[in-house]
């Protein structure tokens, strides 16, 4: 049987037009609070409200809602890269996005892990979602005053900037660095680049 606190929907009127964004939003919940492993189809569909059966109207299967999930999570990562950029002072954007990329990894430690997995990376909505990501980071290392000293070109950069930013979040969050971690990757790539 069942427990209570698993199977009972949220508060909020059932609406069928919502029901995808429910499904998704309770699957994030679970993810969050409860890890990947729990997460499971029946037990979401009864926390979502509907039937079992329904849930396969919206997606094809837990593999087809996990890639909804992490194609969210990249869009999510773009907008906070970008919010960021765009708030930061001229010179500044490339660290300002690498400090919002590590803050997501932090903030969403069990979405950030799903967005990676291997079983999922390569569905389509995943690499479309990565690419735009991977995209609006280009565009400010290409806006950056490091690459006028550079001659490796913007979408190089760019990919080595957020593998840099990328290993320090996932040290980070296996325990193997601290929260300054970052900015000592930062420091690294800026001389890195100010020597050339």
């Amino acid at each position: 049987m069942e427990s209570p606190d698993k199977a009972a929907p949220r508060r909020g009127a059932y609406q069928i037009g919502n029901v995808r964004a429910r499904l998704l939003d309770e699957a994030l919940d679970i993810l969050e609070h409860e890890g990947l492993q729990a997460l499971n189809l029946r037990d979401l569909a009864a926390r979502a409200g509907i039937t079992a059966g329904s849930l396969y109207h919206h997606f094809d299967g837990k593999g087809a809602l996990l890639a909804e999930l992490a194609a969210a999570g990249f869009e999510e990562l773009r907008r906070r890269v970008e919010r960021a950029g765009g708030e930061a002072a001229e010179g500044g954007r490339v660290r300002a996005w690498a400090l919002a990329y590590f803050g997501f990894a932090q903030d969403r430690p069990a979405l950030y892990g799903l967005m990676f997995d291997p079983a999922i990376a390569h569905a389509p909505q995943v690499s479309a979602a990565r690419a735009l990501a991977l995209q609006t980071i280009q565009v400010f290392v290409e806006g950056s005053p490091v690459l006028s000293r550079a001659s490796t070109p913007a979408d190089k950069i760019a990919l080595a900037v957020w593998a840099a930013a990328h290993g320090a979040a996932s040290l980070t969050l296996s325990g193997a660095g601290g929260p300054e971690l970052m900015d000592d990757v930062i420091l690294g790539l800026e001389g890195l680049f100010l020597r050339r």
